[in-house]
């Protein structure tokens, strides 16, 4: 198991509950798990999920958030494949994960850190590849450098064009016939950043205050590479490449920014700066009156998916 790591939040039952709550959201704002495109027939599939565990406190402010849905998006998806599936989380923190007893069968968690040097083992065997909330780990010059990995993790021709081929030569022909992996990669775009008003004169003061004293202490609080991931898989070698671009209608919108409150109050609870936790327990009152008359946070959220493509 992998060494506890520093994490912003509070690795209790409430920020789980928070990373559960999202990926619920998340699910009824796009309606799948895994994109339509993406063919999940194939009962042999071999599917990783990414996340990072890791975190660390800047002024009281998070540096980077925890994706965390390595354990939700799988146990979710294993219900709706068959079990002969393989379900891999990668991730740099199994703290939050379910004990082995209680996972699918045919699920597994790994210990791997994306930004380092992928296993031998784990060069391009899965199918699909998956990735969510990273919008707050990574800087743009980490973007490049992260896609490259996750490229590596896929395989060029589909796990079931290999089953039964019996000769190189079959090999050969069967698996030029096939397409490689996907990777399906899932952010908010923090940059397309409003306040939606139910009644043009909201009161909306608190809830940009909060915003604005989260962003002003990382440049990792204020993305701006989410709407070119599609243009960044081009260049990387992708092909097949699809953008899914969704606004949340607005009681989804509220509720998914009622989620997201939650993160400003886990992170008063954990920092070691009083000044930033006196500064957000003061606008969390009149942040819930702002949002009870009507006024919330809104992003735009992306799904892009690309399939690697022969010598990617």
């Amino acid at each position: 198991m992998a060494s506890a790591v520093d994490y912003v939040f509070t690795r209790d039952y409430v920020d789980n509950n928070r990373i559960n709550l999202q990926h619920y959201l998340w699910i009824t704002l796009f309606g799948y798990h895994i994109h339509p495109n993406i063919s999940t027939e194939n009962s042999h599939l071999r599917i990783a999920d990414v996340g990072t565990g890791t975190g660390s406190v800047k002024n009281g402010i998070m540096q980077s958030e925890s994706s965390q849905v390595v354990r939700i998006w799988l146990t979710d998806l294993s219900a709706q494949l068959p079990p002969s599936v393989r379900l891999d989380g990668l991730d740099i923190s199994s703290i939050a994960t379910p004990p082995r007893a209680w996972l699918p069968r045919n699920m597994a968690v790994r210990h791997w850190d994306v930004k380092t040097t992928i296993p031998d083992d784990l060069i391009g065997v899965y199918d699909i590849v998956h990735i969510r909330n990273f919008a707050f780990v990574l800087r743009d010059d980490d973007v490049q450098g992260v896609l490259a990995n996750l490229i590596r993790l896929i395989s060029t021709y589909t796990y079931c064009s290999l089953q039964g081929l019996s000769t190189p030569n079959m090999l050969m022909m069967y698996a030029s016939t096939e397409p490689g992996g996907y990777l399906q990669w899932a952010e908010p775009d923090v940059a397309s950043f409003r306040i939606e008003k139910a009644n043009p004169n909201n009161e909306t003061k608190a809830l940009r205050q909060l915003l604005e004293l989260s962003q002003a202490q990382d440049s990792r609080l204020s993305p701006t590479w989410v709407p070119r991931l599609a243009t960044i898989f081009a260049a990387s070698g992708l092909v097949d490449i699809q953008s899914d671009v969704r606004d949340a209608a607005p009681h989804l919108a509220l509720a998914m920014h009622e989620c997201n409150l939650s993160i400003h109050e886990l992170i008063a609870r954990k920092t070691q700066n009083e000044g930033v936790a006196e500064k957000v327990e003061d606008l969390m009152p009149n942040i819930a009156n702002e949002t009870r008359e009507g006024s919330c946070w809104a992003f735009t959220r992306w799904t892009v998916i690309g399939r690697k493509a022969d010598g990617c």
